[in-house]
């Protein structure tokens, strides 16, 4: 099987404005770039474990959730902390904060400890914000004296609380833990709004003695970095504030191969991906296309909202569509979709979960370019790799192909847990 574009599996190359694909076919190395574009800066998660912020138009290699590193593809957010890093420019009631106190996850010497003298809490937005649909609370705290972290998010009508675990880093239903090492965590509420009357709020942190509670305790104590607030569904990559609010833009990359690349008649096209969804949160797609004429592509869909993932071939008029909906795009996925004439499959982990005995391909010329993005439908998420085959492979090569290759790959990308 002949592999024509390769992308990422570990192998890295990025500079400003472009991200490497290539094809060492016969051993002759022809670089294929996606020209990538962000015109700002924003962070990522480097190879020592760090939050690292990068220069306008750097593509992003995140290694966060693995060794092998990720791009990391995201939309448009705001920072509405106009402090994040400074504990001391927030509201607080009975609290002593005690400033640049620890190593915080960056690596530097900012991380603020407070503690409650009393039933207190702590505030990051020191005024009301005000959202339009759905909004994302995130803040990064390591353990002091105190088991239990409460985020509330409190409106006019209507407040979320959620209680955090730190001893065992869970999360009550509605929130998220993500341990970024060195015993740091970040934990994060998202929820929509539900009116009118409920779209300004504000945010409050709480150290408690018991799960879930809005009650701090006297003497309870942890450290804190890193105050998000954001309109969106789903929780974005940290953006660093210092006295105003942040925008980091949206990333893009495309237009990696041409006409030599891809074949018209046959091929494979494979990623493994995880996708950010969530209500409002737009259509991903991932696709080998054509430059002039929008309607003729082989892509690779997840839905808006519920995260459900389609195979389509289109030469001018559908020619196949497949809608896997047993299916978590957040977590990392290994997908395949094959077309020849007559001949359609789409594999999802090890799995062919949808096929087509009719159908008809595309002309000579019509396929020559790979893009994270179709017309209004960027791809935004994490992909470790993705490839491109210039011949429709075997069911066995597929379900290889899309198959983890050990039990504890397995175990790990699919967030299960052992027995």
């Amino acid at each position: 099987m002949s592999n024509t574009l390769k992308f990422g599996g570990g192998i890295w190359a990025t500079k400003e404005g472009s991200t490497l694909a290539y094809n060492d076919e016969n051993n002759n190395y022809k670089p294929l770039p996606f020209t990538t574009t962000r015109n700002s800066i924003a962070t990522r998660v480097n190879k020592q474990g760090l939050i690292e912020v990068v220069g306008n138009d750097i593509p992003r290699i995140d290694f966060k959730d693995s060794a092998d590193g990720a791009l990391l593809l995201e939309n448009s957010a705001t920072n509405l902390v106009t402090h994040s890093e400074d504990a001391s420019q927030w509201l607080n009631v009975n609290e002593i904060i005690t400033k640049d106190e620890i190593i915080s996850p960056d690596g530097t010497l900012s991380a603020d400890k407070f503690e409650f003298t009393g039933n207190g809490s702590i505030r990051p937005n020191t005024s009301q914000l005000t959202f339009i649909d759905n909004y994302v609370f995130s803040v990064f705290i390591k353990k002091g004296n105190s088991r239990y972290v409460t985020l509330q998010a409190r409106f006019f009508t209507t407040s979320s609380t959620i209680g955090f675990d730190l001893d065992n880093a869970t999360a009550e239903s509605g929130g998220v833990i993500e341990n970024y090492g060195n015993d740091w965590f970040r934990l994060s509420l998202t929820n929509n709004v539900t009116g009118d009357a409920d779209r300004t709020g504000v945010f409050y942190v709480y150290l408690p003695n018991e799960l879930g509670s809005m009650t701090s305790v006297s003497g309870n104590y942890a450290y804190v970095w890193g105050a998000q607030i954001s309109e969106g569904s789903y929780v974005t990559s940290y953006i660093p504030t210092n006295g105003s609010t942040a925008t980091r833009l949206a990333d893009t990359a495309n237009g990696s191969g041409n006409s030599e690349v891809f074949n018209d008649s046959e091929g494979v096209l494979f990623a493994d991906i995880s996708a950010f969804v969530g209500a409002g949160g737009g259509t991903r797609r991932i696709e080998v296309s054509n430059a002039v004429a929008a309607s003729q592509y082989v892509r690779l869909q997840i839905a808006n909202g519920d995260g459900s993932l389609y195979g389509i071939v289109n030469n001018g008029t559908q020619q196949f569509l497949f809608n896997a909906t047993s299916f978590n795009a957040t977590l990392s996925n290994k997908i395949s979709l094959k077309y020849k004439q007559n001949d359609f499959s789409l594999f999802l982990n090890g799995f062919e979960v949808g096929s087509s005995n009719v159908g008809n391909t595309f002309a000579n010329g019509i396929l020559t370019q790979a893009n994270f993005s179709s017309t209004l439908s960027e791809f935004y998420g994490k992909t470790k790799e993705l490839g491109y085959y210039d011949t429709a492979l075997t069911d066995l090569e597929l379900e290889t192909l899309t198959s983890y290759r050990s039990l504890n790959e397995l175990v790990t990308e699919l967030n299960l847990n052992t027995l």
